[in-house]
């Protein structure tokens, strides 16, 4: 009897044995997993562009499609579309029309068809550094690094301080916050990890500061301004147009239409095709047009077709 009772305890302890090997076991297979990654196009000699590239934001798409996964569908089919140097363009559409995915797709983040020419070069022949690098784009929930704002604006310590708080005073800070507020922001202020101290409508304000900063040629907003009330976005959406240079290309994907009405341009997307492409005055003139139909739902539609028309 004491032999089986010891026979009993030893498979016990096999069993919790062979259960800490099979849990160790699934380290070594995410190492593994994590060594095969695919791992995107790494530079190339000939990947690298001139030095005074890009001198404008001149964007030409020609039969852009797009997909997620190699064996995946479509997420974007055919668009093709030119915008010049210094145009607004702003993308609306309902939930899914691909409007987030037509600007990954520009900066090469999924699997694309078709040609993209960036100020006269076509993008799948650069590196991905020096494609992203020349592009910014600003998401709906932007993350900051911890330390302070001055740094979150200027890792490399390349503009000085007038340089910064015009950058600021730009993107709308100043105008949420008075000089007597004792918890004001300042370039010294403390930033924590990912801007967990800050609400998420600073947060994008100082992404749009950092992306002033930068002068890059091509400006995406992809529903920056989505967490900013009316008024603050109309002060932001002002300063961007004096503030950036007339080369200087602004792609915004709208979150309120009345951010976008007053742009160059209105790119509509529908189940991943582009369905519009004109300025807003000629979109709300067609007939069961995409626009049209949601600027009719919408409680502001005077005043969304009094922008429009160029009237405010």
């Amino acid at each position: 009897m004491t032999g089986a009772a010891s026979f009993g305890d030893m498979i016990v302890w096999w069993v919790r044995i062979y259960n800490e090997f099979e849990v160790s076991g699934n380290s070594l297979e995410r190492i593994q997993q994590y060594l095969v990654v695919e791992q995107e196009p790494t530079p190339k000699d000939g990947g690298a562009p001139p030095a005074y590239w890009p001198s404008s934001g001149e964007l030409r798409v020609d039969n852009l499609s797009a997909r997620y996964s190699p064996d995946g569908p479509k997420v974007l089919h055919n668009v093709s579309f030119h915008i010049k140097a210094g145009q607004r363009v702003g993308i609306v559409g309902r939930t899914g029309s691909g409007k987030s995915t037509l600007t990954l797709a520009l900066l090469r983040c999924i699997y694309t068809e078709g040609a993209v020419w960036y100020d006269g070069m076509q993008t799948n022949t650069l590196n991905l550094d020096a494609l992203r690098s020349n592009i910014t784009i600003i998401p709906q929930v932007p993350e900051l690094l911890s330390g302070t704002l001055r740094q979150n604006l200027d890792m490399f310590n390349q503009y000085d301080d007038a340089t910064l708080n015009d950058a600021l005073r730009a993107a709308g800070l100043f105008s949420l916050q008075r000089l007597q507020d004792e918890n004001r922001l300042t370039l010294d202020s403390k930033i924590a990890s990912a801007g967990g101290n800050l609400s998420v409508g600073q947060r994008q304000i100082i992404a749009l500061a950092r992306a002033i900063v930068r002068q890059s040629k091509l400006l995406i907003l992809d529903e920056a301004t989505s967490a900013i009330d009316y008024e603050t976005d109309s002060i932001i959406q002002t300063s961007l147009r004096t503030e950036l240079g007339s080369d200087v290309t602004v792609i915004t994907v709208a979150h309120r239409l009345q951010t976008i009405m007053d742009s160059d341009k209105i790119m509509v997307l529908d189940a991943g095709r582009l369905i519009e492409f004109d300025s807003p005055k000629v979109l709300l003139q067609t007939e069961n047009g995409l626009l049209r139909a949601l600027v009719e739902e919408s409680a502001d539609k005077e005043a969304l077709l009094a922008m429009a028309e160029g009237k405010v």
